[in-house]
């Protein structure tokens, strides 16, 4: 009798056992919807810490409880293996398929574009973090970025884009151009006003883009070099030969040598020929694009930027000399 009673005491202490863990691996692991087969994405931002992403799964409801989420990712070894990007999922996952999930290469990932550079320097970012082949990225350069006459550079507009990782370089193109001309479409106005096609506009602005040395100097850039085109002066620019000589084996944009101003017969050579290059060198960002519109009124029809980057403009090209010597060949 009491040996059964024992054996009935154990049962159900075992029994409460199996359904309190049970009911705690409900609360914990199980799926918060699980008749839902909606797939939603999921964003996890750049640079966000681990404990950031995990509250923004239980705040968006793709998990129950934090804590479990904690423990299955230790129990399966996945702390900090949650990259940035975009990921499909579905509230009928429980906890344990979104931690597998979320540990894999995401479904969108993130494409950081920084201002000023040639569509051929996005091209190595997008083969980079997509893996293309040298065909895709030859078809990038050559193909899909050149099915436009007024869209061959400059409209690829530098952002930060969240791209599905299958996107083809043609739609990522698409994509690209798409944004410049939401982001663009506020000026277009403000360049007809001035009596300013939209194109002349962006080769001027992507010059300015690559000569400043920061936002502050775009302005008093763009004052110069409306002077310059105004009087019909040549531009001399150095950005504008490099991007006509293109990439060496020090990057694209390396400093130019006197037999390149002399040897490159390009119109993108303003040591040569006068006005602005046939198309933008560039992907400006919007600080430029402004400038041009809203430059600084200055007689100075020369610049330079000392060791400091600090900006230096004279009236005469005396006055240049000047300058050189005084913030460049006295400077150590």
């Amino acid at each position: 009798m009491i040996k059964n009673k024992k054996v009935l005491v154990a049962g159900g202490v075992v029994l409460a056992i199996v359904i309190g863990w049970l009911f705690v691996s409900f609360i914990l692991f199980n799926s918060p919807q699980l008749q839902s087969q909606k797939e939603e994405v999921f964003t996890v931002a750049l640079q966000t810490a681990e404990p950031g992403i995990i509250n923004k799964l239980k705040n968006q409801g793709f998990i129950r409880n934090t804590w479990g989420f904690n423990l299955a990712l230790t129990i399966k070894g996945k702390h900090n293996k949650i990259e940035p990007g975009g990921y499909y999922l579905s509230k009928n996952l429980n906890v344990w398929h979104v931690v597998e999930k979320l540990s894999t290469i995401p479904d969108m990932k993130w494409v950081v574009i920084p201002e000023g550079l040639r569509k051929e320097e996005i091209g190595e970012i997008l083969a980079k973090t997509f893996n293309w082949s040298s065909d895709d990225l030859d078809k990038w350069n050559n193909t899909y970025t050149v099915m436009k006459f007024d869209y061959l550079e400059g409209v690829y507009f530098p952002d930060t884009y969240l791209i599905p990782s299958k996107e083809n370089g043609l739609d990522i193109a698409n994509r690209m151009i798409n944004r410049f001309n939401e982001k663009f479409a506020p000026y277009l106005d403000q360049f007809a006003k001035q009596n300013i096609i939209w194109t002349t506009g962006l080769r001027l602005a992507s010059v300015v883009q690559r000569e400043a040395a920061g936002k502050e100097d775009m302005p008093l850039i763009a004052g110069i070099l409306w002077n310059r085109l105004l009087k019909e002066m040549k531009l001399e620019i150095d950005a504008t030969v490099q991007y006509a000589r293109g990439k060496t084996d020090k990057g694209w944009w390396t400093p130019i040598k006197p037999e390149d101003i002399t040897g490159i017969d390009s119109l993108y050579n303003t040591y040569k020929y006068k006005g602005l290059p046939p198309y933008p060198i560039d992907n400006p960002g919007l600080d430029a694009i402004e400038a041009v519109l809203n430059p600084i009124e200055t007689d100075c029809l020369y610049y330079l930027h000392d060791n400091n980057r600090q900006i230096h403009c004279s009236k005469t090209y005396e006055e240049h000399k000047t300058n050189i010597e005084k913030y460049l060949k006295n400077e150590k």
